[in-house]
């Protein structure tokens, strides 16, 4: 018997029952004995057009009881390397963004304290500025991989500092990220200004806009990310718009023209061996995709990067 914790088979047990964990995992209640921690941050006060995204934790963990454990085209076996729980939702305040941001970083302080790599559903983008203050602060500025449709680079939104459009440009002024080791990988759309993206890119932020993956893979590029940022430790955030609306109508600022989702598996696959310190996967809005296909590819996507996970063998 293995000592790990598995999902629970769809062979003993029906998947459409059991419990609302992701992948049907243990729902664990410390973080006593763990590698990884799955929790789900439902929260959508920071967004500036649709909301939705507080339903995305259990939206994602819902449709993830399809996966199953091994993955067949890499040979990834995570849950035969790490012990991995789901440890339920943070308890944010849903009428207070800035409170709610105050909770997500004090209860990241706990969770890498504890020497667990924090795996996280969102919620809206701006759960990862507070994410990265804790990571900064036990690791120091951080690579950044942050896959997006947009640059999230706006000094302020409606006078506020901290909202989801604002959270990269506060992790560049905070010292949380390194500037020549972030990559923004799928931005496209109309913008603010003509220099929406160009600033970022005087700061070091490096650039991977859609139009110029259309038609192509994405492995060489990951690629050579993965040899650009060597052995530093590495943050990746995943918004589900990067993706075409085609394959992620559920989210809140949707914007044609963006990455399929064989190219994700190719991007997230290639980063295999990376120092990835933790991850997320945001901005799954269920109310816009009654038909769960968004929630289904984020649960998909986060098992990917579960997949590629420090210490993670292959059968």
């Amino acid at each position: 018997m293995s000592s790990f914790n598995q999902p629970i088979s769809g062979n003993d047990l029906a998947r459409f029952s059991g419990p609302n964990t992701f992948m049907r995992l243990p729902q664990a209640s410390a973080l006593d004995g763990l590698d990884v921690a799955v929790l789900g941050i439902p929260m959508d006060i920071g967004t500036s057009w649709r909301s939705g995204t507080r339903f995305g934790p259990k939206q994602i963990r819902a449709e993830s009881a399809m996966i199953r454990p091994y993955n067949m085209a890499t040979g990834a076996a995570p849950f035969d390397s790490l012990q991995i729980a789901d440890i339920g939702d943070l308890a944010i305040n849903t009428f207070s963004l800035a409170e709610s941001l105050k909770i997500i970083k004090s209860s990241y302080d706990g969770i890498l304290a504890s020497g667990v790599i924090p795996v996280a559903m969102g919620g809206d983008h701006s759960i990862t500025l507070p994410i990265l203050r804790a990571v900064a602060a036990k690791h120091g500025p951080v690579a950044l991989v942050h896959v997006d449709a947009h640059a999230d680079v706006n000094d302020e939104m409606f006078g506020e500092r901290e909202t989801h459009g604002t959270v990269f440009r506060r992790a560049y002024e905070e010292g949380l990220i390194q500037p020549d080791k972030t990559y923004q990988i799928g931005i496209r759309g109309s913008g603010y200004a003509a220099t929406d993206f160009t600033e970022a890119q005087g700061w070091g932020f490096q650039h991977f806009p859609a139009e110029d993956l259309w038609y192509r893979s994405l492995a060489p590029m990951a690629t050579e990310i993965r040899r650009d940022i060597g052995d530093r430790p590495v943050y990746v955030t995943y918004d589900i718009d990067s993706l075409d609306p085609a394959y992620a109508p559920g989210t809140g600022t949707p914007e044609i023209g963006g990455l399929t989702t064989p190219q994700a598996l190719e991007l997230v696959r290639a980063l295999k061996g990376l120092n990835i310190v933790g991850c997320d996967l945001v901005e799954v809005s269920p109310p816009y995709d009654p038909s769960g296909n968004t929630a289904l590819t984020g649960a998909n996507l986060l098992y990917e990067l579960l997949c590629v996970l420090p210490g993670v063998t292959s059968r």
